[in-house]
């Protein structure tokens, strides 16, 4: 009798590798494959690299280039949520995880989101705790909330374990960018399923019209800050603010556009110390002056 098994076997195998969707991506072994929100519950700081354009291989030198997430921002960019899901998928397997920055605080904003592959969320503008509610309704799977069976490319980005493992590993971030938003803080950090909050630094200077160290806008963001940490939660900001103010662990780092312009002022200084001088002037007290 002809042995059919290893043929079998083969076709068995040929199948799964053809189909990613069948088998366990980054972290399905594990309930917690958001690096974000490990790296937080272990009391480290996280950083994430902000990205606007839809280019993939600007997303993909982000999200390789040590960055903790990629903050993908839909609410100041054209980007759609095609795009964005083309520049997720072209770095599937890269280290920052995904996050994305979306227009409003609606059904569809936060379900196309969580559908491509984001595992944060990040919410702008926050000055009605309906908003917050809507947010974690609409991420969550029953019975934590009323987020659907879509399709979307969340499955083979995360794994089949993804369905029950979702509500454990997307995180709400709620920001505060106006004083309507600080009076209500107590109610927002208690909204249940709320991550952190993110203290919007120059949008609530433009809304009170204050600069950073007023006594008045200072008051504004201890509140948010006090009132985030008693709740048990993530509190953010600026990657400015990393290292000059205390209890911070989740910061938005720079632009690819800025990042760009930096890498080329540090690579043109490196080739000739006085590119950026002008002439006659020393890079380095002490030394010859530049020609």
């Amino acid at each position: 009798m002809q042995n059919y098994k290893w043929p079998v076997l083969s076709c068995v195998l040929t199948f799964m590798l053809l189909s990613p969707q069948l088998l366990p991506a980054q972290g399905v072994d594990s309930n917690l494959f958001n690096t974000v929100k490990q790296k937080l519950a272990d009391g480290e700081q996280v950083v994430g690299g902000t990205v606007a354009t839809s280019d993939p291989d600007i997303y993909c030198a982000m999200a390789n280039s040590g960055f903790d997430f990629i903050w993908i921002e839909m609410q100041h960019s054209p980007l759609s949520y095609s795009e964005v899901a083309r520049m997720i998928w072209a770095c599937k397997d890269a280290p920052a995880i995904p996050f994305i920055r979306i227009p409003a605080a609606t059904e569809g904003d936060i379900q196309k989101a969580t559908d491509i592959g984001a595992l944060g969320i990040i919410l702008p503008m926050v000055d009605a705790v309906h908003e917050v509610e809507t947010a974690v309704t609409y991420s969550k799977y029953p019975p934590m909330g009323k987020r659907s069976q879509g399709g979307g490319q969340y499955g083979a980005l995360w794994g089949r374990g993804y369905r029950q493992a979702a509500n454990d590993n997307i995180m709400v971030f709620a920001m505060i960018e106006q004083p309507s938003g600080v009076e209500i803080i107590e109610d927002i950090v208690n909204t249940p399923g709320v991550d952190g909050i993110f203290v919007a630094s120059s949008d609530l200077s433009s809304f009170t019209g204050k600069p950073q160290g007023d006594a008045e806008y200072e008051a504004l963001v201890t509140r948010v800050k006090e009132a985030t940490l008693a709740a048990g939660l993530f509190v953010g900001g600026p990657l400015a603010w990393m290292g000059s103010r205390e209890g911070y662990n989740f910061f938005q780092g720079p632009s690819a556009t800025a990042l760009i312009r930096s890498g080329a002022r540090v690579s043109l200084e490196g080739a000739d110390p006085c590119r950026f001088l002008p002439s006659g002037v020393a890079p380095v007290p002490g030394e010859d002056p530049c020609p």
